[in-house]
């Protein structure tokens, strides 16, 4: 029987360092090498193999660069699952990295060997795919993560435990908003590393819905506790030609019938990275934004408003507490998120394979049933544009 986690405990030691395998990742591919980071800076991991590349060179190059064996830089990720299953020293997780239409076969593949999987986000590209991973993983018991990363930022488990302690009251609106400049850019600069993000066919129909909306909508879901059960969206154009949208605005509505917005864009003049979230409730409002992400903002109901920065003590929660590193003062960012990630995925991953049960409550990194609602958000804001902005259900059916 699993154990009630008691609250405040830190995280348990671990027992060893979990191998870890990539896909994905070679020829300075951005996403690949945050994954790794992340990976190394939790102290949970070592990474001991990879499919960086399907061209030889790249693969070779890549492998050479990371310090792996030769003998385990794959050049076929079929190749790689097979030969670390088979291993006795062979991977216990793969972090999947490669663009979106490849993420559910190398997901079915690894699954299929045994081994536990971490995936870039979007999960995959159709309704039909995330059912079927979701199937595999009932009758495996294998672990599957997504890394949305910013639900491991320290603040943001600050919030959602904050909100789950009923701090808000009544939940009544709920905001979120991502803006960047990329798509300004001509098409060949702003893409020039992931080109395959302006192609349908790799993409799935939607481009920044899927590449920065999914982010927005799963912190929304996340910290709010509530889903997101129907949405209305309108896409637009605004940077350079290209195929797929660079900006969507939503009306949406989560449980209960809470109303919400959200709005996203990667055409948008000086945005870097502006991803904020407001929950409202009948008690006060949280107000989060990732580039300032030491920072809380808590605007209690006819009250002074109260801003609560990262570090022990001073109104920081158990939840939260688990993610403090470094004392206040000295800042933490979104590194620190990503390896807070992969040490969730680790304890997690080290418990299964050793029979283990974890004490509930004990982890929140974004599971396979989180990164299938995020297929469901894209298909139906996509949906909704092409019939002019309707309203269509959103939440995902296994």
């Amino acid at each position: 029987m699993t154990e009630t986690f008691k609250r405040g405990a830190a995280f348990p030691a671990a027992g060893r360092k979990l191998r870890l395998g990539v896909v994905g990742g070679g020829a300075g591919s951005f996403i690949g090498q945050v994954h790794a980071r992340g990976a190394r800076l939790s102290d949970r991991w070592q990474i001991v193999a990879g499919a960086l590349s399907s061209r030889p060179d790249v693969a070779r190059a890549s492998g050479q660069a990371w310090g792996l064996d030769p003998a385990r830089s794959y050049i076929d990720w079929h190749e790689m699952a097979r030969a670390e299953a088979a291993r006795p020293d062979g991977i216990d997780a793969v972090a999947i990295t490669v663009p979106n239409h490849l993420h559910f076969p190398v997901a079915m593949a690894f699954m299929d060997a045994g081994i536990d999987v971490i995936c870039d986000k979007p999960l995959v590209n159709a309704l039909d795919e995330a059912r079927a991973l979701i199937e595999k993983q009932r009758q495996t018991g294998l672990i599957f993560g997504v890394t949305y990363s910013f639900a491991a930022h320290a603040m943001v488990r600050q919030a959602r435990q904050m909100v789950r302690e009923g701090v808000l009251g009544r939940i009544t609106q709920i905001h979120v908003e991502y803006f960047q400049e990329m798509a300004l850019l001509p098409a060949d600069a702003a893409w020039s590393g992931t080109p395959w993000r302006q192609d349908p066919a790799k993409v799935g129909g939607a481009a920044t819905t899927a590449d920065i909306g999914t982010h927005a909508h799963h912190l929304a879901e996340f910290v709010s506790g509530l889903r997101m059960t129907e949405l209305r969206a309108d896409f637009h154009r605004l940077g350079a030609d290209q195929p797929l949208e660079d900006t969507a605005f939503m009306t949406c509505r989560f449980d209960g019938g809470v109303p919400g917005t959200l709005l996203i864009s990667q055409a948008m003049a000086g945005a870097s990275c502006g991803l904020r979230l407001r929950v409202s409730g009948t008690e006060g409002t949280l107000d989060w934004d990732q580039e300032n992400p030491e920072y809380l903002h808590h605007r209690p109901f006819n009250a002074p408003h109260i801003r609560i920065s990262r570090g022990h003590g001073a109104g920081m929660l158990s939840d939260a507490t688990r993610f403090v590193h470094m004392p206040r003062g000295h800042p933490e960012a979104l590194s620190d998120a990503w390896a807070n990630l992969y040490e969730e995925f680790a304890i997690a991953i080290e418990a299964r394979r050793d029979g283990r049960d974890l004490p509930e409550g004990l982890l929140a990194f974004p599971s396979l049933e989180e990164g299938a609602a995020g297929v469901a958000f894209i298909q139906a804001a996509i949906r909704s544009d092409a019939e002019g902005g309707t309203w269509v259900r959103c939440i995902f059916d296994a």
